[in-house]
């Protein structure tokens, strides 16, 4: 830099410019004006925002006028008909209420540490909590977040009906409107009060609203028994019942568990030694086994059906899908909400139902008590002990190797039961928990639907004793092996749709084994083979080797979207098991029912009810709308509905399955007290574990299960099919339903053809080897080729029709139209592993789950 004397006068002379001070002054006034309006803007902006928040504040509700004690709406379910089936009132149904001294310090300070940690020292609003919410909110988006203290959620729950808005604006009002009421609340009620209201009202998963309910459900003892690796499993429920649910996700509720103890000890509630041993207390294995026997009675003064149990489900699952409720939220609004629900029961119905299937005539001779114990202890030292009834099998197996959990009455089993409690509980044993439950084996599942509507009219879960609310249902819940019933729709209905295939078309029934493996797929009647047959044949007859050869030309990843459409969902595309092996339903077992997991009794009904139905599935509905408290329509129930395939091929297995029951594998099925069409498939799984029926009439369709719940083998495998006959011809003869056929499509014709070669007959030929019949086919794969099976061809003269084929005349209706699925690329089955053996399926609620059946594929009967 020049500092010479000409350069610094050159630089006085620029700074003393008038141009340089005007430019200045302007400058200067610039920013003091900038400066005004950026100050006025403030002032205007905090002027607006006490404005907004005055208003807000001053549309909270008033504490005088709300009460925040633990109460709720009852919710009322009603038939088709109109007529009460059930109240379900919230504080009897789902919750037990215990006062603060009889909560065991460690359990409030689980859920102070979790969700609260500055409740006893902030005035109802946590400032640092905020402020983490609010930086986090803006910067994601996500209004989710923390900060709610407890005595805000205890409003939520109360005032707020369990935060259930459809926006964040308004979910913005409702946290401001709580921090408001939170500080006044905290002036007019002590905190002790505050948390016993708290810890009475939460939703602790499992539908228990409270801990009393929650510690009854998940350790079958009282809050009051609870040790601290209970309490820390039932306090990391709260932020998400579903997702920490112990029972259905023991893995993420034990991280949830450890932060709680995590939090515990950070915040001084507990030491390093009460936490080395909280968290290495084996509380799932407990869990687990008193949830095989669970009994929601304890819990419950009013016991809903299975039909209601299913109906919960369906309205707790809609509520968050088309409302955007939480779990939490929804059920609040079914336990606490005052709905009013529609549900598409039909009574008299319902009522045939549950009375045939509980009369013990109609179940095999050999039917026996299956016991269900749990017991709970703790020694002279204090340690806790529990036992099942596999301890008792075991002790008993000592002095007698065939000893077995199953009884043929239940005074037997109580002796039992008895002389393995003397053996435990000696002196200075104090017993904490007990429950016995006997379970009637062979169990049953039953599903009655209106086709045309998609409505369920009926369900039946399980028979016995129905002990609690929302236990097994073995209807819904359940998955099991189907057998021989996936043969029509896994093999045969996109055969006919898609692949050309008709009932005419033969198959070679022979020796034959899976492609590429040196797995026989044997037929159930062993190794007898009958050489060519039509597919009707292989329907009526349910052969095996023709359905795997059929869909092994169709696909199998074709009928896997077939059976996606037909609202089949637990169908495995391709999953990773813990043994490292891909295990994938997409696979030529599936023909025979051979898949991973299993089926619903509902869902393969309702794939059935779309046969019937002309080719149009719909899905499965057991409500038609539900009001909310004020009367307004919450929620109304239009099932979704498509065209999964064509009525013609619909009818022509409808046709088939009329055979299965006249002459086939279902005779035992067929009416003989009514006169009316029926057409069913049976299903049966290797060594006779789970039996099956599915069928239906022109008004009805049905499913029945029969089996035991722990897969054992069964001599009596046909009470099943009377069981379904029994209900069906009670229920139409009380409706007072008039004689059906099922109708002939407009897109169905009739001809004459030999079933040796599945083509047209050859007049004066065919007939002479009396292999001429008069089968239906869709108009577009009528055979246009005469027999080439027998020795002389005649083309020129017309196929000649047998008397008894002369009767069937094609009926018009006005059946749906149809549409063709899109074509499937084929599946190299070269590529396919071999299927496994299904895999075993966790517990759903209560009892117990059936295991899959893991044998023989092939050996799937009927």
């Amino acid at each position: 830099m020049n500092y010479g004397k000409y350069s610094v006068d050159q630089k006085q002379k620029q700074l003393t410019s008038s141009n340089r001070r005007l430019m200045s002054k302007l400058s200067v006034m610039t920013f003091r004006l900038v400066l005004v309006v950026f100050i006025a803007f403030i002032f205007c902006g905090i002027f607006a925002s006490v404005g907004v928040l005055k208003g807000i504040v001053d549309s909270a509700p008033s504490l005088d006028n709300v009460s925040v004690s633990p109460e709720g709406y009852s919710t009322t379910i009603y038939d088709a008909n109109g007529n009460i089936t059930q109240k379900l009132v919230g504080r009897n149904a789902n919750r037990i209420y215990v006062t603060l001294d009889q909560i065991p310090e460690h359990v409030y300070n689980a859920f102070v540490a979790i969700e609260d940690a500055r409740f006893w020292t902030h005035e109802g609003i946590d400032i640092k909590g905020i402020f983490r919410a609010a930086s986090i909110a803006i910067a994601t988006r996500d209004l989710s977040q923390g900060a709610s203290t407890i005595t805000q959620q205890l409003l939520k729950n109360t005032v707020f009906e369990g935060g259930s808005e459809n926006s964040n604006l308004a979910k913005i009002q409702r946290k401001i409107q709580e921090q408001y009421l939170a500080i006044q609340l905290e002036d007019r009620m002590d905190k002790n009060t505050i948390l016993e209201y708290y810890l009475n009202t939460i939703n602790l998963g499992q539908n228990t609203l409270g801990v009393q309910a929650a510690s009854l459900r998940y350790f079958g003892k009282n809050v009051s028994d609870l040790n601290l690796s209970e309490a820390a499993v039932i306090a990391g429920i709260t932020q998400n019942p579903s997702l920490y649910n112990p029972i259905s996700h023991p893995e993420n509720n034990k991280e949830k568990r450890e932060i709680v103890l995590d939090y515990m000890r950070e915040q001084g509630y507990i030491d390093n030694e009460q936490y080395s041993e909280a968290l290495n207390d084996n509380v799932y294995e407990q869990i687990a086994e008193h949830n095989e026997s669970y009994s929601a009675s304890n819990e419950s003064t009013s016991i809903s059906s299975y039909f209601n149990d299913a109906l919960f489900d369906q309205v707790m699952n809609d509520l968050k899908e088309d409302l955007g409720y939480t779990e939490t939220q929804a059920y609040n609004a079914l336990y606490r909400g005052g709905l009013t629900i529609y549900s598409t029961q039909d009574q008299k119905i319902q009522k045939i139902c549950d009375s045939v299937t509980s009369d013990s005539s109609y179940y095999p001779s050999n039917s026996e008590y299956q016991l269900s114990y749990q017991l709970s202890v703790t020694d002279k030292n204090g340690e806790q002990h529990n036992y099942s009834e596999q301890d008792l099998k075991k002790y008993f197996s000592k002095t007698s190797t065939s000893f077995d959990i199953y009884f043929k009455d239940k005074k037997t089993a109580r002796e039992y039961v008895k002389r393995f409690r003397k053996h435990i509980v000696k002196k200075g044993v104090t017993v904490i928990a007990e429950n016995t439950n006997y379970i009637l084996q062979p169990q049953v599942s039953f599903v009655l639907m209106e086709q045309k509507s998609g409505k369920v009219l009926a369900l039946v879960g399980g028979r016995g004793s129905k002990t609690g609310s929302r236990t097994l249902n073995r209807a819904t819940n359940s998955l099991r092996q189907p057998g021989s019933t996936f043969k029509i729709l896994s093999a045969y209905l996109p055969a006919f749709d898609t692949a050309g295939m008709t009932l005419a078309t033969t198959e070679k029934d022979e020796k034959y084994y899976y492609p590429g493996t040196k797995k026989e797929v044997r037929n159930w009647n062993r190794n007898s083979y009958k050489g060519n047959v039509t597919l009707r044949e292989g329907i009526y007859n349910s052969m095996n080797v023709v359905t795997v050869k059929t869909l092994e030309k169709v696909t199998p990843k074709v009928a896997y979207d077939y059976l996606t459409n037909l609202g089949i969902t637990t169908l495995v595309d391709s999953r990773v098991g813990e043994d490292g092996k891909v295990y994938s339903d997409i696979q030529l077992p599936m023909a025979l029912g051979g898949l991973t997991d299993g089926v619903t009794n509902l869902e393969l009904t309702a794939a059935y009810a779309a046969i019937a139905n002309h080719g149009e599935y719909i899905e499965p509905s057991l409500y038609t709308k539900i009001l909310d408290h004020d009367g307004n329509v919450l929620l109304e129930k239009k099932p979704e509905s498509k065209q999964v395939f064509k009525d013609s091929t619909a009818y022509l297995l409808t046709s088939a399955m009329e055979d299965v029951v006249t002459k086939g594998t279902g005779t035992k099925a067929k009416f003989t007290n009514i006169d009316m069409a029926e057409a069913g498939k049976t299903g049966t799984t290797s060594s006779d574990i789970d039996l099956w029926f599915e069928g239906f009439t022109p008004y009805y369709t049905a499913g029945i299960w029969g089996g035991w719940d722990l897969n054992k083998d069964q001599d009596d495998t046909l009470y099943h099919k009377n069981i379904w006959k029994t209900i069906m011809e009670k229920v139409h003869s009380a409706k007072k339903l008039k004689k059906k056929e099922f109708k002939v499509p407009k897109s169905v014709t009739e001809e004459t053809i030999c079933t040796a070669s599945g083509k047209l007959a050859i007049s004066g030929i065919c007939s002479s080897y009396g292999t001429v019949k008069t089968e239906y086919f869709d108009k577009d794969t009528v055979p246009s080729e005469h027999c080439n099976y027998h020795s002389t061809v005649k083309p020129s003269e017309p196929p000649e029709v047998p008397e008894e084929d002369k009767k069937h005349k094609p009926v018009t209706d006005d059946a749906p139209a149809s549409i063709t699925m899109p074509p499937q690329a084929p599946v190299d089955q070269s590529q396919v592993p071999e299927q496994p053996a299904p895999a075993d399926v966790p517990p759903v609620t209560q009892d117990v789950q059936p295991d899959a059946v893991t044998e023989n594929i092939s050996d799937i009967i009927q």
